[in-house]
């Protein structure tokens, strides 16, 4: 297993079973033993209430966004570019040589997406999940336009993870600036009065402050930084707006 680094190489649990196990097994060009494969199984059946392991979330993470990147059935160098800079700004350098290492290791290979999706909804929590999905959305704005198949997957993708519309509608408007996309943020509409607004915000502070999913390490927190501050832009914008 010398050949990924500690980027990815900790935590591995889920990830070492079921499908996306077997495309961990290609890119380390080696296989799991039955044993092992039988233990994650085993535990694929239970839905996860708790931390995901980080080796799991960030391989996850790499293969979703593999399948997203082929999507449109081309990835071109422009496409890579985009890609490397996504991870370098959210990972740092080793996250980026990493990431990039596997994901052209698996542009070859087919990616169901569907399992792979079902695997992550059984075994991680919510908080990651919506993380994962945040991610997702920035890595096919990374080149300035997300293509209608790019959108339709990530549409299929937030279902099978089991994140709620409001949920994704919400990610979805971070990066989309219109008259509306403050409220959709929130996860409410302009017509909303100034206390639900409050209310809206408090709950969306909460379910999506970076500590959330800071057990997996500081540069995902850092990254979920992110997330929180679009948040906290669209309640000031809204405030501003109304004059709260």
């Amino acid at each position: 297993m010398a050949k990924y680094g500690k980027w990815i190489g900790a935590g591995l649990g889920f990830a070492m079973g079921g499908p996306i196990g077997a495309l961990f097994g290609f890119f380390i060009g080696s296989t799991f033993d039955t044993a092992t494969v039988i233990t994650n199984q085993q535990q694929s059946q239970n839905p996860a209430s708790g931390p995901t392991g980080r080796g799991d979330f960030l391989f996850s993470l790499v293969v979703l966004a593999t399948g997203l990147m082929k999507a449109d059935g081309k990835v071109t160098k422009g496409e890579l570019e985009y890609v490397k800079r996504f991870f370098r700004d959210n990972f740092g350098a080793e996250g980026e040589r990493e990431a990039v290492s596997i994901i052209k290791d698996l542009l070859n290979k087919e990616i169901a997406v569907d399992q792979v999706a079902m695997q992550i909804r059984a075994n991680m929590n919510i908080y990651s999940r919506t993380q994962l999905l945040y991610f997702l959305f920035g890595l096919a704005k990374a080149d300035g336009n997300v293509c209608n198949r790019e959108i339709a997957l990530l549409d299929r993708i937030s279902d099978l993870l089991g994140i709620d519309t409001t949920t994704y509608q919400s990610i979805k408007a971070m990066y989309y600036d219109d008259s509306d996309s403050a409220y959709q943020v929130l996860g409410i509409t302009p017509s909303a009065t100034d206390e639900e607004v409050k209310k809206a915000y408090r709950q969306m502070a909460r379910e999506n402050h970076p500590d959330k999913v800071g057990y997996m390490g500081e540069d995902i927190r850092k990254a979920a930084e992110k997330k929180f501050m679009a948040i906290n832009e669209a309640y000031e914008k809204i405030k501003k707006q109304r004059g709260m």
